[in-house]
C-alpha cells in the first residue's frame, strides 16, 4: 500500500521540504498519530506531518478564498457581504481537508492491518509447510516477503532488512511485533521470537497460531452472521418498502390533487437520489463490517 495524502499532487519529500516552516506550530509529543506514521513505514515523524497539514490548509484557505469570493463578486455583485460568505465558505472547505489530511495515517494504518490479517492465515500455512520441508527460518521469511501475501509479505521484507542490517533475528521480529497495529500479527511475530529464544519446535508453534486464527476466524464469521441479519432488515424497510410506497402514494395523491408533472418529477428524482445513497451507504456498512480474517 502507497502512502498518499489525501489531496496533495506531490510526494511525501517534497512536501515535507516545502513545509519546514511550518514545523514550529506542531509538538512531537508520542501521541496515537506518532504510531499510526510509524507503522505506515514512511520517513517522517508527528511534527514534520502536521507541519504538511497546516501548510496545506493555509494554502487551500488563501487559494478557496480568493476562488469563492471571486465568483459571488462576479455572479451577484448586489449580494450584500459577499466576500464574508466566500471566507466561510473557505474555512469550512480548507477545515474538511485539513481534518481529512490529519486522520488519513489512521486510515492508512487501519487498511493496511485489515490487509495484514486477510492475508495471514494463508502466509501461516505456507511457513508452516516449508518448515516441514527443512528450509530455515531466515530463508523463510526472505519467501515470504518476496511472495504475494500483500500486507504481510512487506512486514517480513522489513524484518528481512532489519536482520540484513546486523540485527538479530529474535530482535527483529520484536521490533517490528511492538510497531505493528495488527493485534494477531503482533502475537505471531511475539510467539515466534518467544519460541526461537526458549528453543522450541518453530513448527508446532506456527501450527498452534493457524489453529487458534482459524477458531477466531470462525468466530468472527458467526458474528458477521448475526449483524448481517438486521442491516439486511433495514436495508429492505428504507431501500425496498418505503420507496415503493412513496411512488404508489404519490400516484395516488397526484390524481386525487392534480399536482403538476414538475412536481411530481422533482419528488420522483428525490425517491431516485435517497436510494442510491442509501445503497452506497449499505454497500459501505457491509464492506466496514466484514472480518478482519477474510
Amino acid at each position: 500500500m502507497e502512502f498518499k495524502i489525501p489531496i496533495t499532487f506531490s510526494n511525501l519529500e517534497i512536501l515535507k521540504g516545502r513545509s519546514k516552516y511550518f514545523k514550529k506550530f506542531g509538538n512531537n509529543k508520542e501521541t496515537n498519530l506518532s504510531r499510526y506514521l510509524q507503522n505506515s513505514g514512511e520517513k517522517i515523524d508527528k511534527q514534520g506531518y502536521l507541519a504538511i497539514c497546516y501548510r496545506n490548509f493555509f494554502l487551500n484557505f488563501l487559494i478557496l478564498s480568493v476562488i469563492s469570493t471571486s465568483i459571488l463578486g462576479l455572479a451577484g455583485p448586489n449580494i450584500r457581504f459577499f466576500y464574508f460568505y466566500g471566507l466561510i465558505f473557505a474555512l469550512i472547505t480548507a477545515l474538511f481537508i485539513f481534518f481529512n489530511q490529519y486522520n488519513y495515517p489512521k486510515i492508512f494504518s487501519l487498511n493496511k492491518t485489515r490487509d495484514i490479517e486477510k492475508n495471514l492465515i494463508s502466509a501461516l500455512q505456507d511457513i508452516l509447510v516449508q518448515l516441514n520441508s527443512g528450509v530455515p527460518l531466515f530463508m523463510i521469511m526472505i519467501n515470504i516477503g518476496n511472495s504475494k501475501y500483500s500486507g504481510v509479505s512487506g512486514e517480513f521484507k522489513k524484518i528481512v532488512g532489519e536482520i540484513n542490517s546486523g540485527v538479530s533475528q529474535i530482535e527483529a521480529l520484536e521490533k517490528y511485533g511492538k510497531l505493528n497495529t495488527s493485534q494477531y500479527f503482533k502475537r505471531v511475530l511475539w510467539q515466534i521470537s518467544n519460541g526461537m529464544r526458549a528453543g522450541s519446535d518453530i513448527s508446532i508453534v506456527i501450527k498452534e497460531e493457524i489453529r487458534n486464527l482459524s477458531e477466531e476466524q470462525a468466530i468472527q464469521i458467526q458474528s458477521y452472521g448475526s449483524k448481517l441479519n438486521p442491516l439486511i432488515m433495514f436495508y429492505m424497510i428504507i431501500a425496498v418498502i418505503l420507496p415503493s410506497l412513496g411512488i404508489t402514494f404519490v400516484i395516488i395523491i397526484s390524481s386525487m390533487l392534480n399536482i403538476s408533472g414538475n412536481t411530481i418529477k422533482l419528488f420522483l428524482g428525490t425517491i431516485l437520489f435517497l436510494i442510491v445513497f442509501i445503497q452506497i451507504m449499505f454497500l459501505g456498512l457491509i464492506k466496514s463490517r466484514r472480518p478482519s480474517l477474510l
